[in-house]
């Protein structure tokens, strides 16, 4: 079946008002749900060929984060479903006001590969969950988890209702081609420049879920020892290939010896000191990448780490110092295990740097002094971010996930998801039994008064 034909027999599906039903919407999460339990040992599989995932991160950071987002979308769609009842004008008694969400329609979800299951399958919960038909596009660099994905959908859902798209570039290109009523992206800038561009031919509205360096601000001494176990998690998770993981570290000039001998202990700690050998070290995800970041090694000054293995694709968690502004390891997102350490002597000196450059999807902040927590958090924008800690941010329902300028644009997660792909629409009932004339022609002074009065 051709891409054009899917998305016309999604919008015939759509115009049934069968999505609209919450019982339908909820009957669909509850299969996804359970095939996801029943199927844990595939999934993990699938991460494990794609990304050697080990059993426990594959869990943590994809099946049970989208197991949190499906029981938190089913408890609360009702809710969310119904009017909401707002105060109206006194200019227009007697009415009542209220607003409710629908639908936008048949949307698309593209998904990157550096958490392959997760970041395709919890904004199709969120779109699901809101009542829209839904194609979902994996990355073809997981090719694994993308079949098991394919798989899912076809066992579970109607594919009128929830599509699967699998292949590379000639079907995204297709798919971009379509006239879709919303469009969510999750991936690297400039596709996503590409993706708004072809988003704006037909006006389809779009979230983007991009990157960008992310900065890391250490600024005292207090838990310094903790603060490089949970910077190392941050970074070093996935290998690095997470759009949220510290860029690069922006710490006190006096903090950088000590912070940087726990740093190697935290990593000789997390992966031994022959990490390529351990088992549970991700594997950059293909030669493609893995000579991109092996090429950003060249000429640094590798204070731990460095070393790589062609053949199996890993690359051992690195802290590079004596970094500035022109090393290319800060051109570009890094989005591998390679921790670029700066230092700085003032705060001001840091905001100044952080605000120089793009804004980021991720900021974390490691301090025990609040007036430099809130001097940071006022004085530099980004998507969102962690005090003393990173990346747990966006492993929650209750806060809404996502970037600003060239980072992205929109939010999802929990609430925030079922708005993300519902259009708010608004209405005022007017009764029958009065109708005030002020507004109506002939005017005169005493409606012009009259109205001043009540419309101020």
């Amino acid at each position: 079946m051709n891409i054009k034909d899917i998305v016309q027999i999604q919008r015939d599906f759509y115009n049934t008002n069968t999505t609209k039903d919450i019982i339908y919407r909820k009957q669909t999460l509850k299969k996804l749900r359970h095939w996801i339990k029943e199927n844990e040992v595939e999934i993990i599989d699938a991460l494990k060929a794609d990304l050697n995932k080990d059993a426990v991160e594959s869990y943590m950071c994809e099946i049970g984060l989208t197991l949190s987002e499906l029981n938190y979308q089913l408890k609360h769609i009702s809710h969310w479903s119904k009017r909401k009842y707002v105060p109206t004008p006194l200019a227009q008694f007697y009415s009542t006001s209220f607003e409710y969400y629908e639908p936008y329609g048949v949307t698309l979800i593209m998904s990157p590969w550096n958490y392959p299951f997760m970041l395709s399958i919890e904004p199709a919960i969120g779109a699901i969950a809101a009542g829209n038909c839904v194609i979902i596009k994996p990355s073809a660099y997981a090719p694994h988890v993308s079949h098991v994905i394919f798989k899912m959908i076809n066992e579970t859902c109607d594919q009128r209702h929830v599509y699967v798209v699998e292949g590379g570039r000639n079907e995204n290109t297709q798919l971009l081609e379509q006239r879709f009523d919303y469009i969510f992206f999750t991936g690297s800038v400039n596709v996503g420049k590409l993706v708004m561009e072809k988003a704006s031919h037909y006006l389809t509205p779009v979230t983007l879920e991009l990157g960008g360096q992310s900065p890391c601000i250490v600024d005292d001494h207090q838990s310094l020892k903790l603060a490089a176990k949970r910077i190392a998690f941050g970074k070093f998770l996935n290998a690095g290939q997470t759009c949220v993981a510290p860029d690069y570290l922006l710490i006190k000039h006096e903090l950088k010896d000590i912070f940087i001998k726990y740093m190697e202990d935290t990593i000789y700690e997390f992966f031994g000191h022959r990490p390529l050998e351990n088992d549970q070290l991700v594997k950059i995800i293909n030669q493609k990448h893995f000579h991109r970041l092996h090429q950003l090694l060249q000429n640094q000054m590798i204070i731990c780490g460095g070393k790589s293995d062609a053949k199996t694709l890993k690359i051992e968690p690195t802290l590079i110092d004596h970094v500035d502004d022109e090393n290319p390891l800060m051109q570009e997102e890094i989005f591998g295990p390679i921790l670029p350490i700066m230092t700085y002597e003032n705060i001001d000196e840091a905001i100044e740097f952080i605000n120089s450059h793009e804004k980021p999807l991720a900021f974390y902040i490691f301090s025990s002094h609040k007036s430099i927590q809130n001097k940071l958090l006022k004085s530099c924008s980004f998507g969102g971010g962690c005090i003393n800690d990173t990346i747990i941010h966006l492993a929650t329902p209750y806060l809404g996930f996502g970037g600003v300028g060239h980072s992205g644009m929109g939010a999802y997660h929990g609430k925030k998801s079922f708005e993300t792909f519902s259009h708010t629409k608004s209405i005022v009932k007017k009764a029958k039994w009065i109708d005030l004339p002020l507004r109506y022609y002939p005017y005169s002074q005493m409606k012009d008064k009259l109205i001043r009065i009540f419309v101020r």
